[in-house]
């Protein structure tokens, strides 16, 4: 494997934390995240992350090249691309209409939290992509599991400020 791969995959070495690294990816994901949606916004978030998927899928494939495991647990760079995807239902509206996005805080800890449940528990599509048993079903799984967690993120902030009414 090569260091620049090795160092993507691992996320510059948080994917080495142990106990629970896929956790810590996704954790470590959210400074980084905060602060690219300052500097551009969505935009900027939205190209980020399709680049740290497509980085992640590169580096995922040359990680395990020649392995038996095909998703060992210090690559996290897959957590960092779906908590992003998670965080896109923060990020689009905080973009569109001017809010800081730290005010969506609540946002936040369900969009991590949610992210975890549905990578940790592989429910439905998301075991289907972890099943591939290649790079970019490890890649997948996560992706997969951040839409439901955006989705569950924008259902949840409908139920609070539509349903009632706060």
């Amino acid at each position: 494997m090569t260091a620049l791969a090795r160092t993507i995959a691992t996320f510059f070495g948080v994917g080495l934390l142990k106990p629970a690294p896929g956790t810590w990816g996704s954790f470590a994901a959210l400074p980084v995240a905060w602060g690219l949606h300052v500097l551009g916004g969505f935009p900027l978030f939205a190209l980020a992350t399709l680049a740290v998927f497509a980085l992640g899928w590169w580096a995922t494939a040359v990680a395990t090249r020649g392995t038996d495991d095909h998703d060992p647990s210090e690559i996290v760079i897959d957590e960092v691309a779906g908590q992003w995807i998670a965080l896109w239902a923060l990020s689009w509206p905080a973009t569109r209409h001017g809010i800081d996005i730290t005010a969506l805080w609540p946002g936040w800890i369900a969009a991590f939290a949610l992210f975890r449940l549905f990578d940790i528990t592989k429910w439905g599509p998301v075991g289907w992509a972890d099943r591939r048993g290649d790079a970019l079903g490890v890649m997948l799984d996560d992706i997969v599991a951040g839409a439901f967690a955006a989705i569950g993120v924008v259902v949840l902030a409908g139920l609070y400020h539509g349903v009632l009414g706060l």
